[in-house]
């Protein structure tokens, strides 16, 4: 590994890798996210731990599960005593800053004290003329574009550091977070483009779990006023709103992209014309996925794939060979051990997340892990209905328990409602339209992925509610 280098870690909101063009989106393009793609490494079976915005961003920071970080659902602030992967950097003479999105809470006991320099939004801010909570300056309104302010704050706190020394910074944007409202540049891009529907846009859920085609995810729950900044036009069927709704909601989330595509070129710039992308690490990616459409839903939170996977794309010159990729499992509580590794620093035992250099610099481990393990505690949170469940994937096979249960979680709500299971070949079924979990011949099938999910668990110190037969 090359010594002491520099990291640039980007990271968006709901930015889901099927609107990256690097991962083959059929809806958009990111020229400059491409750029960090073309110049190392994709990553094709990254997964979060938890799809939903703060226990994901404490999970990476900690690199331990949300049972063990305490930071299970939206409002379950982070203990910030814990121990972060940015201490280590810290301590061994790492510069470090943190500019945008924190979302983790903002007591004394929560606010990122482990960055040298921060200014962060407060919950999940605005899109335009945003407030910030400065390390320096306290409460600060700044009129502009927030991801356009983000980057100028990532931009000058680099042009003022102190060049010889190694600097970590956090540049976390707010974008693509709903509510979608895009800047002028990007306000009318699209206009005369109807953006392709996936293929799943129709799914009406049959042989799903039942908790599942109740959530509130659907077209119909879109707010118009506040997502889609527009009254419903009057004499549209059912299916014909649905497709209006869809156009007015993609749109806004594509221009969002756009935009921040714009300022990650902004910053790659940066690190060209100053010398400093050669010894550089730079990661783009996003605290989860997000559905665009597909089975008829928006946001995340669920196990499926579309909500499951996050984008990761890592270019380090040194030791990353350019546009490759990597199809082993990787998960969110990895990403800090991984750039402790690619700095030569130590991971703590704690620590329960695993470098993946070692997949990615062509020394692959014989023992990698074939399967990760996913849980969402925030029952039926009111807003989107969602059910608590976990689950175990494999490169081949999904199984998800919906457990169905508060169990008195911050934010969750009853009632429970009875257990229900599913179960996808990814293979076979890449879109996860056919639940197998009560197909005849499925019996073995199940059994084995019970016991790999109680195995998972053990792994680490989690525990269901229940007993999982085997």
């Amino acid at each position: 590994m090359a010594g002491r280098p520099n990291i640039l870690f980007i990271m968006s909101d709901d930015h889901a890798a099927h609107a990256v063009s690097a991962y083959g989106s059929r809806i958009n393009q990111t020229p400059n996210l491409d750029r960090i793609a073309a110049g190392g490494v994709r990553m094709d079976s990254a997964f979060c731990t938890n799809s939903i915005c703060a226990p994901s961003r404490a999970a990476i920071l900690t690199g331990t599960y949300n049972h063990i970080n305490g930071v299970t659902t939206l409002d379950t602030p982070l203990d910030n005593s814990q121990w972060t992967f940015v201490d280590s950097l810290a301590d061994n003479g790492w510069q470090t800053a943190l500019f945008g999105k924190w979302h983790l809470g903002h007591s004394a006991s929560a606010q990122p004290r482990m960055f040298d320099r921060w200014r962060v939004l407060p919950g999940q801010g605005h899109y335009h003329n945003p407030v910030f909570i400065d390390s320096e300056k306290g409460i600060d309104e700044v009129g502009g574009y927030v991801t356009d302010l983000i980057t100028d704050d990532c931009i000058d706190w680099l042009d003022q550091r102190n060049t010889d020394e190694p600097f970590a910074l956090f540049c976390h944007h707010k974008a693509a977070h709903r509510h979608w409202e895009p800047d002028a540049r990007h306000f009318s891009m699209y206009d005369d483009v109807e953006i392709p529907y996936p293929e799943t846009f129709h799914d009406d859920l049959t042989g799903r779990a039942d908790v599942i085609q109740s959530v509130k995810m659907h077209m119909l729950d879109l707010d118009p006023v506040m997502d889609l900044k527009s009254k419903v036009p009057e004499g549209l069927t059912r299916a014909e709103e649905i497709d209006w709704r869809y156009q007015r909601y993609i749109k806004d989330y594509l221009r969002v992209v756009a935009s921040l595509d714009d300022n990650v070129g902004r910053l790659l710039d940066y690190l060209d014309d100053n010398g400093l992308s050669q010894n550089t690490i730079v990661i783009y990616t996003s605290d989860q996925g997000f559905f665009l459409g597909d089975h008829g839903w928006f946001d995340k939170r669920l196990m499926y794939e579309e909500s499951l996977s996050m984008p990761l794309l890592i270019r380090y010159p040194d030791v990353i060979q350019p546009a490759t990729t990597c199809d082993d499992i990787v998960v969110n509580v990895d990403f800090g051990p991984t750039l402790l590794d690619f700095c030569g620093l130590d991971i703590p035992a704690h620590v329960q997340g695993r470098s993946f250099a070692c997949q990615i610099n062509q020394h692959p481990a014989e023992d990698w892990p074939e399967s990760m393990y996913y849980r969402y505690w925030m029952h039926n949170d009111g807003a989107h209905a969602c059910p608590a469940h976990f689950g175990v994937r494999t490169k081949h096979h999904k199984l998800i328990c919906y457990y169905n249960d508060p169990l008195d979680q911050p934010g969750a709500q009853g009632p429970a409602s009875p257990v229900e299971w599913e179960l996808f070949d990814l293979e076979n079924d890449p879109l996860e339209v056919n639940n197998l979990y009560h197909a005849p011949g499925s019996a073995m099938l199940v059994s084995q992925l019970k016991q790999e999910l109680v195995r998972l668990q053990t792994q680490v110190k989690d525990t269901a509610p229940f007993e999982i037969a085997e």
